[in-house]
């Protein structure tokens, strides 16, 4: 909330400027600030809360955003477009008196990736969202079973979780029949590009981290494969594996031994970073963070991770 700028309501007799633009739709006023820059924060606390929030409004609505990120409405042009016909407004540049018929101040939030038909006006579900996502990006596979030759997706990491034996990987899922795509973080960038190659998808491969969000673009039936590093199952399985399941998917988790994690090699198999890393996590969340989300990498055993790849062929039909 350090990154979201307070907004002042005045309430009562205040002394107010005329108005310089009347407006016959109401608004809705929320923040590009927070964490966006990363894919699973933009969905979580934006994305989603923006459609739970305006859908029913069916585009009439005006949005008027603070803390404005140009790169964010370009990202997002797709779905802002979508939600509201109206030209958002930059709430800092633009200056001028606006007056509206009513507002919303700041949005609706459910819970992690998830939304609750039982809150919404009209009783939306994950499934409408994701209907909306394939109507914004028109995207043209609705179903795993439209997909010819099982295709996986493997999300690559460069930095911080990557997959040490990721080539390994790939030659295993080639083997066993399936087409792969390796996605890069440039290749993951355009979002209205890769929405339409996970579109295509019938597995996703990733380890913990935001990347796995694009869970949102597979089509139902899909297969969302997390591997699980040291010290995250509860990030985890909260996280991507509960929505996963929401949103109709199949999913699979690869929890990793402890010789799978870069880590081990680091501190050695007694060190409470091994045995014990609830310890570590009692010291704090960054003391958490800096071990186990930017400190490790994973060497992949891949004969147990084999069995997670035949569960997902098996899932799909094959």
């Amino acid at each position: 909330m350090e990154q979201v700028s307070p907004v002042q309501i005045l309430n009562g007799n205040a002394s107010l400027p005329a108005c310089q633009f009347t407006h016959d739709v109401p608004a809705v006023v929320f923040s590009s600030g927070g964490f966006t820059g990363n894919l699973f924060h933009e969905f979580n606390e934006l994305i989603i809360p923006l459609f739970i929030t305006c859908y029913h409004f069916k585009s009439h609505v005006q949005f008027v955003i603070t803390d404005f990120k140009p790169w964010w409405v370009r990202k997002y042009n797709q779905i802002l477009t979508h939600l509201s016909k109206f030209e958002v407004i930059n709430a800092a540049k633009d200056g001028g008196v606006h007056c509206f018929p009513g507002a919303v101040i700041g949005l609706k939030y459910h819970d992690n990736l998830a939304l609750s038909p039982t809150e919404i006006p009209g009783g939306c579900s994950m499934f409408d969202f994701k209907h909306f996502l394939r109507e914004t990006y028109n995207l043209k596979i609705k179903n795993v079973s439209d997909i010819e030759k099982p295709k996986q997706l493997v999300i690559s990491r460069p930095k911080t979780r990557k997959f040490m034996n990721e080539d390994e990987m790939v030659d295993m899922m080639e083997e066993l029949g399936f087409e792969v795509v390796v996605a890069t973080p440039n290749r993951m960038s355009n979002l209205d590009k890769f929405a339409e190659v996970l579109n295509s998808c019938s597995v996703m491969v990733g380890a913990h981290g935001a990347g796995v969000t694009n869970t949102v673009f597979l089509p139902a039936g899909a297969v969302v494969e997390q591997v699980v590093p040291l010290g995250l199952d509860w990030a985890s399985t909260a996280y991507f594996g509960g929505p996963a399941k929401e949103m109709g998917m199949h999913y699979l988790e690869y929890k990793i031994e402890p010789e799978e994690s870069s880590l081990f090699k680091e501190y050695g198999p007694d060190h409470p970073v091994i045995s014990d890393p609830m310890s570590i996590f009692l010291k704090g969340y960054n003391a958490a963070r800096a071990t186990y989300v930017d400190g490790q990498n994973l060497m992949i055993n891949l004969v147990r991770f084999r069995e997670t790849l035949e569960k997902a062929m098996k899932f799909l039909g094959h």
